[in-house]
């Protein structure tokens, strides 16, 4: 079982807010030192280290650069998870999506320097594509894991009621699957934004004291790639390949004498925002929002078990213990790659919150890749998939 977190660690730090004291310090592109004396509280004085560290003065493409290589995978074969984890008002949605005001997220028709990871990831998988001698088909479906429920963004139920709840089915081959999701067929990378848009209007919101459009919910978007390589070749060889492959080989019976033959690969790209972890009593929620809150901190804890049990090893992997890790269990183990951005504020008032932070991160970074299987297009010629590169954890 591979899951490649362990190498190419990021962590940018948010910008400063209003705090009069950065408890957080930047000590080389790898380390950093959390170290407080607050009076009446127990010091802290701890240092952690990544494999990139990135500060308020990196832009986003500098941050973007470590995402690259993962979409290169995408390509070959391998199912890719990107997220961004962290307290509420710490910078994961604008990392992930880039500027927005009051909640809403617009994109620009031309690639912009600050947009986030999944404005420049959608651009840079159509530009790959394009050099590319394979035919790639690409579907996006939108989803947000609120209260533990999977509400599709994308879908209206029979009385046009944006939001269907489907449940997850996990098929023969330990994977998840969701057969009632809405895929949209998409084109091009304008199309891809215009649908994310859309879904992004109808995700759950609630002000808190730290974040006044604090998102309540888990937001996945998953970018599905099917590649398809056709040549003309013997039976006899393409029979041998298929021998070394548990993927299926279709074959198109046509007029000319040879035989065409044909094989599909399938991966997913999940990009995800999660919510906010919080403090309860820090973020003042009460009623509804209090409830959201216990299952938002559950939905996290569930997600660091199952990154805990990778790290380990263990025969058993908790993916059904949320409907969040459940989703996302395709990228969370085998031969699926990984990149976690774990954001922070720096202000004295968040250390908590900060070191619980670093505290996911450093769990994250214990999950070593194992032996990775190479994915092989069926058709002699073309260009099989590339050897597993290092994957990375990314850590604000």
């Amino acid at each position: 079982m591979s899951l490649n977190s362990g190498e190419g660690d990021a962590i940018p730090l948010e910008r400063p807010g209003t705090e009069s004291e950065k408890v957080i310090h930047l000590i080389d592109n790898e380390t950093i030192q959390v170290k407080c004396n607050r009076s009446g509280h127990t010091a802290v004085n701890k240092t952690f280290e990544f494999e990139r560290v990135y500060g308020p003065s990196n832009s986003q493409e500098s941050i973007f650069e470590e995402v690259c290589p993962l979409l290169t995978s995408l390509l070959d074969g391998h199912n890719v998870c990107i997220m961004a984890y962290g307290q509420s008002g710490s910078g994961k949605t604008y990392t992930m999506l880039g500027p927005h005001s009051e909640g809403n997220i617009t994109f620009s028709l031309e690639s912009q320097i600050d947009e986030g990871i999944i404005p420049k990831a959608t651009r840079e998988l159509y530009r790959l594509i394009s050099n590319r001698s394979d035919t790639h088909s690409i579907d996006v479906s939108i989803v947000e894991v609120y209260n533990n429920e999977i509400i599709d963004l994308l879908a209206k139920s029979s009385r046009g009621k944006l939001g269907v709840k489907p449940e997850i089915v996990t098929t023969l081959v330990d994977g998840s699957d969701i057969p009632l999701l809405a895929y949209t067929h998409v084109e091009n990378p304008a199309t891809i934004l215009n649908i994310i848009s859309h879904g992004l209007r109808h995700r759950a919101k609630h002000s808190t004291l730290i974040h006044e459009h604090s998102s309540r919910s888990h937001l996945v978007i998953t970018i599905t790639v099917t590649t398809k390589a056709t040549a003309d070749n013997r039976p006899d060889v393409c029979a041998s390949l298929n021998s070394q492959s548990s993927q299926s080989v279709a074959v198109n019976h046509s007029t000319t004498e040879s035989t065409m033959f044909s094989r599909h690969l399938k991966s997913k790209l999940q990009l995800v925002d999660l919510a906010g972890s919080e403090c309860i009593g820090m973020s003042g929620v009460t009623g509804a929002a209090l409830r959201e809150t216990s299952f938002i901190n559950r939905s996290l804890s569930a997600l660091s078990d199952v990154l805990g049990a990778l790290a380990e090893q263990r025969s058993h992997i908790p993916y059904r213990n949320s409907k969040l890790t459940h989703l996302l269990q395709d990228s969370l183990g085998g031969d699926a790659k990984l990149l976690v951005m774990v954001c922070v504020s720096p202000g004295q008032k968040y250390i908590t919150e900060s070191l619980q932070s670093f505290g996911f991160g450093y769990r994250a970074r214990q999950v070593r890749k194992g032996h990775t299987r190479k994915k092989i297009l069926v058709c002699p010629g073309l260009r099989p998939g590339l050897p597993n590169p290092s994957a990375m954890l990314a850590s604000m």
